[in-house]
Protein backbone atom coordinates (compact mmCIF):
# COMPACT_ATOMS: atom_id res chain seq x y z
CA UNK A 1 0.00 0.00 0.00
CA UNK A 2 0.93 3.44 -0.75
CA UNK A 3 -0.55 5.39 2.80
CA UNK A 4 -0.41 9.15 3.65
CA UNK A 5 -0.64 9.30 7.60
CA UNK A 6 -2.22 12.62 8.89
CA UNK A 7 -1.03 13.00 12.20
CA UNK A 8 2.59 11.69 13.38
CA UNK A 9 2.54 11.76 17.57
CA UNK A 10 2.33 8.35 19.00
CA UNK A 11 0.31 6.74 17.00
CA UNK A 12 1.21 8.15 13.78
CA UNK A 13 4.69 7.07 14.52
CA UNK A 14 3.78 3.79 15.75
CA UNK A 15 1.70 3.11 12.42
CA UNK A 16 4.63 4.22 10.17
CA UNK A 17 6.66 1.91 11.50
CA UNK A 18 4.30 -1.22 11.42
CA UNK A 19 3.80 -0.33 7.85
CA UNK A 20 7.13 -0.47 6.97
CA UNK A 21 7.57 -4.02 8.77
CA UNK A 22 5.12 -4.66 6.85
CA UNK A 23 6.62 -3.45 3.54
CA UNK A 24 3.89 -0.92 2.90
CA UNK A 25 5.09 2.68 2.05
CA UNK A 26 4.59 5.78 3.56
CA UNK A 27 4.48 8.14 0.71
CA UNK A 28 3.24 11.34 2.86
CA UNK A 29 2.97 12.57 5.67
CA UNK A 30 1.15 15.34 7.68
CA UNK A 31 1.91 16.89 11.15
CA UNK A 32 0.69 19.83 13.33
CA UNK A 33 2.89 22.02 10.85
CA UNK A 34 0.44 21.29 7.96
CA UNK A 35 -2.74 22.11 10.03
CA UNK A 36 -3.15 25.98 8.02
CA UNK A 37 -2.74 24.70 4.84
CA UNK A 38 -5.76 24.83 2.37
CA UNK A 39 -8.22 22.29 1.26
CA UNK A 40 -7.21 22.84 -1.89
CA UNK A 41 -3.39 22.25 -0.89
CA UNK A 42 -4.29 19.11 1.12
CA UNK A 43 -5.95 17.27 -2.39
CA UNK A 44 -3.19 18.05 -4.42
CA UNK A 45 -0.89 16.78 -1.80
CA UNK A 46 -3.30 13.59 -1.37
CA UNK A 47 -3.80 12.53 -4.92
CA UNK A 48 -2.00 9.30 -5.84
CA UNK A 49 -2.18 7.86 -2.36
CA UNK A 50 -3.87 4.57 -2.10
CA UNK A 51 -5.28 5.16 1.48
CA UNK A 52 -4.51 7.72 4.72
CA UNK A 53 -4.90 7.06 8.16
CA UNK A 54 -5.67 9.88 10.06
CA UNK A 55 -4.30 9.95 14.17
CA UNK A 56 -4.21 13.82 14.55
CA UNK A 57 -7.50 15.77 16.62
CA UNK A 58 -11.01 15.60 16.84
CA UNK A 59 -11.27 19.75 15.84
CA UNK A 60 -9.32 18.92 11.94
CA UNK A 61 -11.41 15.71 11.06
CA UNK A 62 -14.07 17.34 9.36
CA UNK A 63 -11.21 19.26 7.06
CA UNK A 64 -8.87 16.15 6.73
CA UNK A 65 -11.95 14.08 5.52
CA UNK A 66 -13.23 16.35 3.24
CA UNK A 67 -9.68 16.33 1.80
CA UNK A 68 -8.73 13.22 1.22
CA UNK A 69 -12.87 12.79 -0.17
CA UNK A 70 -11.84 15.31 -2.62
CA UNK A 71 -8.96 13.56 -3.97
CA UNK A 72 -10.05 10.12 -4.43
CA UNK A 73 -8.41 8.24 -1.15
CA UNK A 74 -10.08 6.40 0.86
CA UNK A 75 -9.83 7.28 4.53
CA UNK A 76 -8.89 5.56 8.04
CA UNK A 77 -10.25 7.95 10.44
CA UNK A 78 -8.88 6.87 14.45
CA UNK A 79 -9.17 10.21 15.69
CA UNK A 80 -12.25 9.99 18.59
CA UNK A 81 -14.51 13.07 19.73
CA UNK A 82 -15.29 14.34 16.64
CA UNK A 83 -18.30 11.87 15.97
CA UNK A 84 -21.08 14.56 17.29
CA UNK A 85 -20.04 15.74 13.13
CA UNK A 86 -20.53 11.92 11.43
CA UNK A 87 -23.87 13.15 9.63
CA UNK A 88 -21.57 15.85 8.22
CA UNK A 89 -18.83 13.93 7.37
CA UNK A 90 -21.49 11.34 5.58
CA UNK A 91 -22.61 13.78 3.69
CA UNK A 92 -19.07 14.62 2.29
CA UNK A 93 -17.78 11.49 1.67
CA UNK A 94 -21.19 10.62 -0.36
CA UNK A 95 -20.64 13.69 -2.34
CA UNK A 96 -17.37 12.43 -3.78
CA UNK A 97 -18.60 9.14 -4.09
CA UNK A 98 -15.34 8.21 -1.53
CA UNK A 99 -14.91 5.75 1.31
CA UNK A 100 -14.34 6.33 4.90
CA UNK A 101 -13.88 3.83 7.65
CA UNK A 102 -14.52 4.82 11.51
CA UNK A 103 -14.44 3.80 14.91
CA UNK A 104 -14.13 4.55 18.55
CA UNK A 105 -11.51 1.74 19.18
CA UNK A 106 -8.98 0.28 15.99
CA UNK A 107 -7.41 -2.19 18.61
CA UNK A 108 -8.06 -5.47 17.44
CA UNK A 109 -8.35 -7.07 20.99
CA UNK A 110 -11.42 -4.38 21.59
CA UNK A 111 -13.26 -5.76 18.81
CA UNK A 112 -13.13 -9.10 20.35
CA UNK A 113 -13.87 -7.56 23.55
CA UNK A 114 -17.34 -6.09 21.67
CA UNK A 115 -18.65 -9.32 20.68
CA UNK A 116 -17.92 -11.21 24.40
CA UNK A 117 -19.79 -8.07 25.37
CA UNK A 118 -22.69 -8.73 23.25
CA UNK A 119 -22.87 -11.92 23.90
CA UNK A 120 -22.62 -11.49 28.30
CA UNK A 121 -25.72 -9.27 27.96
CA UNK A 122 -27.62 -11.72 25.62
CA UNK A 123 -26.98 -14.14 28.81
CA UNK A 124 -27.98 -11.46 31.34
CA UNK A 125 -30.62 -10.18 29.48
CA UNK A 126 -33.50 -12.11 31.20
CA UNK A 127 -31.71 -11.40 34.79
CA UNK A 128 -33.52 -8.31 36.15
CA UNK A 129 -31.56 -9.26 39.39
CA UNK A 130 -28.33 -8.04 37.95
CA UNK A 131 -27.40 -4.20 37.35
CA UNK A 132 -24.81 -3.60 33.93
CA UNK A 133 -22.21 -0.95 34.24
CA UNK A 134 -19.26 0.21 32.13
CA UNK A 135 -15.68 1.57 33.98
CA UNK A 136 -13.21 3.20 31.84
CA UNK A 137 -9.63 4.74 32.89
CA UNK A 138 -7.18 6.35 30.78
CA UNK A 139 -4.07 8.62 31.03
CA UNK A 140 -4.69 12.15 31.94
CA UNK A 141 -4.08 13.29 28.63
CA UNK A 142 -7.02 12.03 26.77
CA UNK A 143 -9.58 14.52 26.24
CA UNK A 144 -12.39 13.12 25.96
CA UNK A 145 -14.60 10.98 29.00
CA UNK A 146 -16.20 9.28 28.11
CA UNK A 147 -14.34 7.01 25.55
CA UNK A 148 -15.85 6.01 22.34
CA UNK A 149 -14.97 2.95 23.32
CA UNK A 150 -16.97 2.95 26.17
CA UNK A 151 -20.19 4.46 24.56
CA UNK A 152 -19.73 2.16 22.45
CA UNK A 153 -19.67 -1.31 25.30
CA UNK A 154 -22.71 1.05 26.66
CA UNK A 155 -24.79 0.75 23.48
CA UNK A 156 -23.74 -2.48 22.53
CA UNK A 157 -25.30 -3.64 26.23
CA UNK A 158 -27.88 -1.58 26.58
CA UNK A 159 -29.58 -2.52 23.31
CA UNK A 160 -29.56 -6.09 24.63
CA UNK A 161 -31.04 -4.99 28.11
CA UNK A 162 -33.11 -3.29 27.04
CA UNK A 163 -32.27 -0.42 29.82
CA UNK A 164 -29.59 2.26 30.23
CA UNK A 165 -26.20 1.48 31.64
CA UNK A 166 -24.44 3.94 33.46
CA UNK A 167 -20.47 4.68 32.77
CA UNK A 168 -17.99 5.80 34.90
CA UNK A 169 -14.83 7.47 33.57
CA UNK A 170 -11.42 7.84 35.23
CA UNK A 171 -8.64 10.19 33.99
CA UNK A 172 -4.99 10.74 36.03
CA UNK A 173 -1.32 9.76 35.88
CA UNK A 174 -0.30 7.22 32.56
CA UNK A 175 -2.78 4.54 33.03
CA UNK A 176 -3.39 2.71 30.30
CA UNK A 177 -6.40 2.33 28.14
CA UNK A 178 -8.57 0.29 30.39
CA UNK A 179 -12.14 -0.77 29.65
CA UNK A 180 -14.23 -3.10 32.33
CA UNK A 181 -18.07 -4.49 31.47
CA UNK A 182 -19.67 -5.58 34.93
CA UNK A 183 -22.85 -7.46 35.97
CA UNK A 184 -23.54 -7.18 39.51
CA UNK A 185 -26.27 -8.67 41.97
CA UNK A 186 -26.43 -8.94 45.46
CA UNK A 187 -25.22 -12.65 45.41
CA UNK A 188 -22.10 -12.25 42.73
CA UNK A 189 -20.58 -9.94 40.48
CA UNK A 190 -18.99 -10.99 36.66
CA UNK A 191 -16.60 -9.14 35.30
CA UNK A 192 -15.29 -8.60 31.90
CA UNK A 193 -11.49 -6.41 31.09
CA UNK A 194 -9.80 -5.14 28.29
CA UNK A 195 -6.47 -3.07 29.03
CA UNK A 196 -4.26 -1.88 26.40
CA UNK A 197 -0.53 -2.74 27.03
CA UNK A 198 0.55 -0.57 23.94
CA UNK A 199 -0.86 1.02 20.96
CA UNK A 200 0.61 -1.63 18.86
CA UNK A 201 -2.61 -3.09 18.51
CA UNK A 202 -4.61 -0.03 17.43
CA UNK A 203 -1.68 0.47 14.98
CA UNK A 204 -2.62 -3.26 13.56
CA UNK A 205 -6.19 -2.41 13.57
CA UNK A 206 -5.61 0.54 11.39
CA UNK A 207 -3.81 -1.07 8.93
CA UNK A 208 -6.33 -3.98 8.47
CA UNK A 209 -8.82 -1.41 8.13
CA UNK A 210 -6.51 0.32 5.28
CA UNK A 211 -5.96 -2.96 3.35
CA UNK A 212 -9.73 -3.67 3.34
CA UNK A 213 -10.75 -0.52 2.58
CA UNK A 214 -9.53 0.21 -1.05
CA UNK A 215 -11.18 -0.14 -3.74
CA UNK A 216 -14.38 0.15 -1.76
CA UNK A 217 -17.07 3.11 -1.79
CA UNK A 218 -19.16 4.69 1.22
CA UNK A 219 -18.96 5.18 5.40
CA UNK A 220 -18.25 1.98 7.62
CA UNK A 221 -18.09 1.58 11.07
CA UNK A 222 -14.80 -0.39 11.85
CA UNK A 223 -16.24 -3.12 13.91
CA UNK A 224 -18.53 -4.29 10.85
CA UNK A 225 -15.54 -4.18 8.74
CA UNK A 226 -13.74 -6.46 11.28
CA UNK A 227 -16.55 -9.11 11.07
CA UNK A 228 -16.55 -8.83 7.06
CA UNK A 229 -12.36 -9.18 7.26
CA UNK A 230 -12.73 -12.56 9.69
CA UNK A 231 -15.53 -13.88 7.56
CA UNK A 232 -13.61 -13.02 4.02
CA UNK A 233 -10.26 -14.89 5.85
CA UNK A 234 -13.12 -18.07 7.00
CA UNK A 235 -13.86 -18.35 3.25
CA UNK A 236 -10.53 -18.60 1.93
CA UNK A 237 -9.18 -21.36 4.26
Amino acid sequence: MKLALIGYGAMGQLVAKLAADRSHEVALTLTSRDANRSVDDLVAALRGNDVAIDFSVAAAVPKNVAACSEAGVPTVEGTTGWHERLADLKSIVQKHDAALIYGANFSVGVQVFYHLAARAAELFCDLDSYDAFVEEAHHKRKRDAPSGTALQVREIVASQLGRDVTVASTRAGYIPGTHRLGFDSQADQVLLSHEARSREGFAAGALMAAQWIIGQRGVFEFSEVFDRILQERKERT
